[in-house]
């Protein structure tokens, strides 16, 4: 029986809630037989810097670094508002992107079928919506130097954001969104504003060299990203694989992920190169939502997301394929029976929170499990 070590960092607000869902079908699972889940704990966000005055530990990120995969919950939220920059909730998620090099964030837009009416847009648009956006997660506009915000000499204050991508942080991340498309619908988009942007220049010109030596069996399209979030508002289901960077993936994902009906549904994965002696790769996985404050602690908070992206560690960082589809079946029935959190909640449905819907999803992957 295989056996995997997990780190779990809940964070802040909710994070802490939906991790404790998590929890239950971790221990399902070693109870099962199927695996066996060795499971730590540690701070993140928020709650590392009032325990400890740094959004992440050195401790914290040795466990991740020997982690077969990290379950991340949320960082942030009002409380924090005014720490030092270096030291806000989100340098420890950034902090685990760039140390464990996690260069290929996977985000699916997947609308379950009995949401299709909770989407802002038309049933007809998003029912069966099946999306995954691959984001170049650890280069770009977010990390390149310099950043900075300066005083010039007549008084007048100056920001500066770097973009910078070489060649080989874009055919790593094209390799895997090729690789992601030929499991799938076996097309890519790549998203990118080469009018107007040299790194867009040079991101369609690796990209199309990619395609030619490395895939060329997969379906290859370059879409301006503006226009990309336009017809992802027009016609999503036109999309298989978005391939794009890491600025322009932040904004595409979110908006793909809100033609699902809700942030609170969906999961991501963000992956590392695979280790040449291992064969494993470094992984986090994350829900798409924030900390939510506002409802943290109440028992509000919708846990599917979360549940979710263990299903996706389940997948990519355990190659355990069979139970993955446990856990989305389990989700996809619990919502066709009617179950539904506030941030989803519909006329004629059962209202639940989230110790409720998190149960209800256990016991279904209990029946679906045999």
């Amino acid at each position: 029986m295989a056996t995997f070590n997990l780190l779990l960092l809940p964070g802040d607000g909710i994070g802490v809630e939906t991790m404790v869902e998590v929890e239950r079908i971790i221990d399902f699972f070693n109870r099962s037989g199927r695996a066996t889940f060795n499971t730590q704990s540690d701070l993140v966000g928020g709650a590392a810097y009032d325990a400890h005055g740094v959004a992440i530990t050195d401790a914290a990120m040795d466990k991740a670094q020997k982690a077969d995969a990290v379950i991340f919950g949320s960082v942030g939220g009002p409380k924090w508002a005014d720490v030092p920059y270096a030291v806000r909730p989100e340098a420890g998620l950034l902090r685990l992107r760039k140390d464990l090099g996690l260069f290929a964030n996977l985000r699916p837009a997947i609308c379950y079928p009995a949401l299709a009416d909770a989407s802002s847009l038309k049933r007809e648009l998003v029912e069966g919506l099946d999306i995954m956006i691959v984001r170049e997660l650890t280069g770009g506009v977010y990390f390149c130097e310099p950043k900075e915000i300066v005083t010039l000499e007549n008084g007048e204050k100056r920001a500066i954001d770097t973009q910078i991508y070489t060649t080989s942080e874009i055919e790593r991340i094209a390799k895997a969104a090729f690789d992601l498309a030929r499991k799938r619908g076996n097309k890519v988009h790549s998203a990118e504003k080469h009018n107007v942007m040299r790194t867009g220049v040079l991101w369609k010109e690796v990209v199309t060299e990619v395609h030619r030596s490395y895939a060329p069996d997969v379906q290859l399209e370059h879409i301006l990203a503006d226009n990309c979030a336009m017809q992802l508002v027009r016609n999503p289901k036109q999309f298989d694989v978005i391939v794009t960077d890491n600025l322009f993936g932040d904004v595409l994902s979110d908006e793909a992920a809100m033609a699902t009906g809700s942030l609170g549904m969906l999961p991501s994965a963000s992956l590392g190169a695979v280790d040449a002696t291992t064969g494993k790769r470094k992984a986090l996985y994350e829900p798409v939502h924030g900390s939510a404050p506002d409802i943290a602690g109440k028992g509000l908070a919708n846990p599917i997301a979360t549940i979710a992206s263990f299903g996706m560690a389940l997948r990519y960082s355990c190659d355990m394929g069979a139970e993955a589809d446990l856990v989305d079946q389990a989700i996809a029935g619990v919502l066709a029976a009617g179950y539904r959190t506030g941030d989803i909640m519909q006329s004629g449905m059962k209202q639940v929170g989230t110790a409720e819907m998190g149960g209800a999803i256990l016991d279904e992957l209990k029946k679906l499990a045999g």
